[in-house]
């Protein structure tokens, strides 16, 4: 099977949250696909991580810590913005196609066989083959460890099959109510689904309600927290500790020893994704990955990259600067307004905006539009998209001015013309929408 054809496959499979009612995501289903391909996931120890926002960023940091850490590292991310392999990669390269199309056959061969048997109710998921097919190439290339990024909650996502070595849980908010439950306990209670007994686990201090639900689990199970402490830098960006924007400096004390720590992700809020990456490296430090050292550590932050989130295209001569972020819940469109005040303070802007139908539009239009003078609203060529029309509808206590696009290579030609060489432009409101202008600006994620 060639590479079109088996992403041409996958995507035929439909996207998980259009998955029909008696389809239930199931653990035991994935864990038959996986017996079925020898259990490539037991062949390499793995890091979980789970959270509504900023568990990519901090996945990509461990990755990058891990791989300077002379370990040869995996990295299995969602969803991807250009291309399907950039979801899989090793030490920083995606999956080349041949090896995609080589895996999707033998993975696909095995769910087929086992739906055909009755093993298995249905052909699996989208991300049910994905993570298999992910899982097999890093059984394959050997890899030293696995940085797992959950797809959606934890309890029943199809990475949490793995026995991971430490858990991970990020910042917690509303997102996805409809699959995870409508309260900060509910959802708390999914991601801390892949908290395991007598295991290890790093988080941050969250909400009342998720520190509660987090803590009750782990007490019931016995789970040793590890509490990730991220450095508060000087609000004024004058102060010494603020370099220029882009990168955030500043101490961290490490296996008792002091370094000094840059960061290339825009954003205070990064700076607790960072501390969760370096409190989840310190513990498999201290797990026997001797490797993982203060330099080391410091060598793999800086050398970060995590495309679409706060990723600053510099100014051309006919275009002014502009910013991509996948700001994609009211919790990152309210991150994403505080690097924008940071960075621009009150100057002109203008908003390029397009998100899926099930997110929270007017609550997330009500923190950004604001900030823009004008803002272009568009669909996005995807079957959950909004359209640019009910974006409109749900801003409409914004007062913002905005204008209709058909779709975002149009969006993108209008917010330009808007804006002319001096006016910084910001894309968001769905990762999507990222991906799509990435590729209309020639830009690769990796």
């Amino acid at each position: 099977m060639t590479y079109n054809a088996a992403v041409a496959n996958m995507f035929a499979l439909g996207h998980e949250l259009t998955l029909a009612p008696s389809q239930k995501f199931d653990l035991a289903h994935m864990r038959v696909l996986l017996e079925a391909l020898s259990n490539p996931q037991t062949c390499f120890p793995g890091v979980l991580i789970a959270g509504t926002n900023g568990k990519g960023s901090t996945a990509a940091t461990l990755a990058s810590i891990l791989q300077a850490s002379g370990y040869k590292t995996s990295l299995y991310t969602s969803p991807h913005l250009v291309r399907l392999n950039e979801r899989i990669r090793i030490n920083g390269k995606a999956i080349s196609d041949d090896d995609f199309a080589a895996l999707h056959g033998k993975v696909d061969l095995a769910a087929e066989q086992l739906a055909r048997e009755g093993k298995l109710p249905w052909h699996p998921s989208f991300f049910e083959m994905m993570t298999a097919i992910a899982f097999s190439y890093f059984e394959r290339d050997r890899v030293d460890l696995a940085v797992l990024e959950v797809g959606m909650g934890g309890r029943l996502d199809a990475t949490n099959v793995i026995e991971p070595r430490v858990s991970v849980i990020t910042d917690i908010s509303l997102d996805h109510q409809k699959y995870l439950g409508d309260t900060i306990r509910e959802i708390a209670a999914e991601k801390a689904g892949i908290l395991r007994s007598g295991g290890s686990f790093v988080t941050l201090p969250q909400s009342p309600e998720a520190n509660d639900v987090i803590g009750n689990t782990a007490m019931q199970i016995d789970a040793r927290a590890i509490s990730a402490v991220p450095y508060v830098p000087p609000v004024s960006p004058a102060s010494a500790q603020y370099l220029d924007a882009t990168v955030y400096r500043y101490p961290l004390e490490v296996g008792g020893q002091r370094i000094e720590v840059v960061t290339p992700l825009v954003g205070r809020h990064q700076l607790r994704n960072v501390a969760l990456a370096i409190a989840t490296a310190d513990e498999l430090r201290a797990q026997g990955f001797r490797g993982i050292t203060p330099q080391a550590i410091e060598r793999g932050i800086r050398q970060t990259r995590w495309p679409g989130r706060f990723q600053v295209i510099p100014a051309t001569s006919g275009s002014g600067e502009m910013v991509l972020d996948a700001a994609h819940n009211p919790a990152g469109a309210w991150a994403l307004r505080a690097a924008l005040s940071e960075r621009y303070g009150d100057r002109r802007l203008v908003l390029l905006f397009g998100a899926m139908q099930d997110k929270a539009i007017a609550e997330m239009t009500e923190i950004l539009f604001p900030l823009a003078a004008k803002v272009v609203v568009t669909p996005v060529d995807h079957p959950r998209s909004a359209t640019a029309q009910a974006i409109q509808e749900a801003a409409h206590r914004t007062g913002s001015d905005m204008m209709v696009s058909s779709g975002s290579t149009e969006a993108l030609l209008r917010a330009r013309a808007l804006a002319g060489a001096e006016t910084p432009i910001i894309v968001s409101g769905s990762i999507y929408l990222i991906g799509e202008i990435m590729r209309d600006l020639e830009i690769l994620p990796c």
